[in-house]
């Protein structure tokens, strides 16, 4: 057979594998911080710390219908609400996350604690938001005789979905990348929600229903202090911190101005 022909459908095959080589070709990573120098001196920190209400009634809120899972059903004697608005007494709301929008990059912090553990009890996730920091192990636990599906879409850092079955050994994963309310959803169950925050450092904090948060051992100087909340989106404030010196700062939101759905 002359040469020609055999040069052609090398053409074919170089072409196919350069175009497949293109499609599939991975993003360029992000660029990469220097890191960490400035020390924390702990003698000098302070802190903020106050509460999170809400003004107005909150939403009423319709029981979740499980009868389509019995055993989802049976498991609840009462009735199941969601966890979209949850308060407390005089309007403390839980379920808030409150965390330092701007920490310095070149400060070197605590290593992250080794893991922190959602469980599916009840054909619900609890807690219902958590927080956590960027590569720790996000161990999810089933205490439930039914299978769970756990679906995470990220945006920022790889999505994921995982089944479990009842008595299976914990799930672990992990998210590299600081991220704000990844969702988690399950297949099976679609009343079954979850937010993740993932963050770099360890200024942070999620409201329970006294609604009370505090963040620790800040180094002295200036910070955005932001407060997001499932349904009425997000606020923050500036705060100045001197050496030792505990900052109150206080925030509402209004049931009348809810932005979730």
């Amino acid at each position: 057979m002359p040469k020609r022909f055999l040069f052609f459908p090398s053409l074919l095959l170089v072409a196919y594998l350069f175009s497949a080589c293109a499609g599939n070709s991975p993003q360029k990573p992000a660029a990469q911080l220097p890191p960490p120098t400035r020390k924390i001196d702990p003698v000098t920190t302070g802190s903020v710390a106050g509460k999170i209400v809400l003004q107005g009634a909150p939403p009423a809120a319709k029981p979740i219908d499980m009868s389509a899972e019995p055993f989802c059903a049976n498991r609840n004697t009462t009735p199941v609400l969601p966890q979209q608005v949850v308060t407390g007494d005089a309007g403390s709301l839980a379920n808030v996350v409150v965390y330092v929008k701007d920490f310095p990059a070149d400060y070197i912090v605590d290593p992250a604690p080794s893991m922190a553990t959602l469980t599916q009890r009840g054909c619900m996730y609890d807690p219902h938001t958590i927080a956590l920091r960027s590569g720790q192990t996000l161990e999810i636990k089933n205490d439930d005789q039914a299978t769970h599906n756990i679906l995470a879409m990220p945006s920022q850092n790889p999505k994921w979905n995982r089944s479990e079955t009842p008595g299976a050994a914990p799930i672990e994963e992990a998210f590299a990348i600081p991220e704000m309310a990844i969702p988690l959803r399950c297949n099976v169950h679609p009343w079954m929600k979850s937010y993740v925050f993932v963050f770099s450092h360890p200024y942070y904090a999620v409201t329970g229903k006294d609604g009370q948060f505090e963040l620790k051992n800040l180094p002295p100087g200036t910070y955005t202090i932001e407060a997001w909340q499932e349904k009425y989106g997000a606020q923050e404030s500036t705060v100045t911190i001197g050496p030792k010196e505990k900052k109150p700062l206080n925030f509402a939101f209004s049931a009348a101005s809810g932005v979730g759905n």
